[in-house]
């Protein structure tokens, strides 16, 4: 029952009691500034952390796509090399009068003196 009754105590009112309040007034108010900064300080620590992953997907993702791209550049130079190799021999070919005789009988149907060119159809 003691602790249903209100008790009525009176409040000291001196120096030491005023400032034993000042006091407590003002360790809640640094407490209370010191959550604000770490709210605050949290909140930059995420924002903060958040650009830097994802820049870093970002950067990776790019990175990926180069390497990609690089391999890619990498078998289309390997063609153009053999290609670049054929094209030579051909150049090397075409120089010779003989394969280019041989070249005009066979796809324009040129022909030498004396020589008769018989065309036949393909299939049966």
């Amino acid at each position: 029952m003691n602790a249903i009754r209100k008790r009525n105590i009176t409040k000291l009112e001196n120096d030491y009691m005023q400032q034993s309040e000042k006091a407590g007034l003002a360790d809640k108010r640094k407490r209370k500034r010191l959550f604000r900064r770490l709210a605050v300080l949290s909140v930059f620590v995420i924002v903060l952390s958040f650009s830097m992953i994802s820049t870093f997907i970002s950067k990776t993702s790019a990175l990926e796509q180069k390497l990609e791209e690089r391999k890619a550049l990498k078998t289309e130079l390997t063609n153009l090399e053999k290609q670049q190799v054929i094209l030579n021999e051909e150049i090397v070919k075409l120089n010779d009068e003989e394969y280019i005789a041989k070249l005009a009988r066979r796809d324009y149907f040129l022909s030498q003196e004396g020589e008769i060119i018989f065309n036949l159809p393909e299939g049966n």
